[in-house]
């Protein structure tokens, strides 16, 4: 198989800055297409990844990035969903087995298959190569692997849909957020901005759970009826009992137990953060009301087209601050001291 090289920003060795070089990437193949990358978020699991903060191994040097939107700039000579020019993006994998049930039911980010669910980096292709992110000029990737932006949302605030939007909507969508349901987020992250504003137009009652109040005026902006700090004790005495839903955000070591004590009965608690250490929850903080902790994972390419869609109907996207690549560093400790509002997005022209 032969290559094409392109610029890219890559992190040679765990824990190691990031910095430019080149990398390649595949011919076309019959069903692939090539994205010109345009803007491309940066995730906290970029993060964590770069920096093997769960666990040792991984492909180095390795180019995070899958948040990513762009424009076709070519096509294989099968492809039938994509002409150039479309207005595509790409999330948090580039293919699966595609034959395992949950690959049927459209599900593709559990996929139980041989292949697995196939990370847009840091994982290993059908072609046996290292896959590498959106932190580059340019992507190939197979035309079933993408996604088609609504011409309603800027690419540069589209891109962090691609993880962020579709990481909250999945849980919002599946738990059936909506008129009638009182939804609580915990964090007002680069994940939580989104899921407020989601969750707010899908018609539920939202309140934003957060360590402080500094970011109130946000939240109410964002659609949140209610705001409340959880360093302040009595917020979970006035609120318990109140929610049908609760997703958290945050890969921090909360007191779940307090969480699920906010649960009215039957209500659920979705943990979507990946705290490195894990989480202690009390059986009785279950069993008391027939409530349930439960996980998600992103969202498969039928779900995630949906909620681009949904986005483009409701004119949601998100919070974004473009940076250019040289700042990608400063942007890594950005994150980590909560310093953005809401997602760091890199204008890949800059590369």
């Amino acid at each position: 198989m032969t290559h094409t090289s392109v610029a890219a920003y890559a992190a040679p060795a765990p824990k190691a800055p990031l910095e430019r070089t080149t990398i390649p990437r595949r011919e076309l193949g019959a069903h692939d297409i090539l994205i010109d990358i345009k803007f491309a978020g940066i995730c906290h699991s970029d993060i964590h990844t770069a920096r093997a903060e769960w666990g040792e191994g991984g492909h180095f040097p390795l180019v995070p990035g899958h948040e990513i939107a762009g424009v076709v700039a070519a096509t294989g000579s099968a492809v039938t969903r994509y002409a150039v020019g479309d207005r595509v993006g790409v999330g948090c994998f580039v293919d699966s087995c595609r034959e395992c049930e949950n690959c049927r039911a459209g599900i593709e980010q559990y996929c139980t298959g041989d292949l697995g669910n196939v990370g847009t980096y840091n994982a290993v292709g059908r072609d046996g190569e290292p896959t590498q992110g959106g932190y580059s000029t340019h992507l190939v990737v197979d035309e079933n692997y993408a996604l088609r932006i609504p011409e309603s949302i800027p690419l540069d605030a589209a891109a962090p849909l691609l993880c962020a939007g579709i990481t909250v909507y999945s849980p919002l969508a599946h738990w059936q957020a909506g008129p009638g349901k009182k939804v609580a987020v915990v964090g007002l992250g680069g994940l939580g901005h989104m899921g407020v504003k989601i969750a707010h137009a899908m018609g539920a009652e939202v309140t934003v759970l957060s360590q402080s109040l500094r970011k109130k005026d946000d939240g109410l902006r964002f659609g949140a009826a209610d705001y409340r700090a959880t360093s302040d004790p009595d917020t979970f005495k006035e609120l318990a009992g109140t929610f049908d839903l609760i997703i958290n955000t945050v890969s921090a070591d909360l007191d779940l137990n307090a969480y699920l004590s906010l649960l009215r009965t039957d209500g659920t608690l979705v943990q979507l953060g990946a705290p490195e250490k894990p989480l202690t929850v009390a059986p009785f903080a279950l069993i008391g009301g027939r409530r349930s902790f439960a996980g998600s994972l992103i969202g498969g390419i039928r779900e995630t087209q949906e909620m681009l869609d949904f986005c483009g109907e409701h004119s949601l996207a998100a919070d974004i601050e473009v940076i250019s690549a040289d700042r990608i560093n400063e942007a890594y400790e950005r994150v980590l001291a909560s310093d953005v509002r809401y997602r760091f997005v890199i204008d890949t022209s800059t590369i």
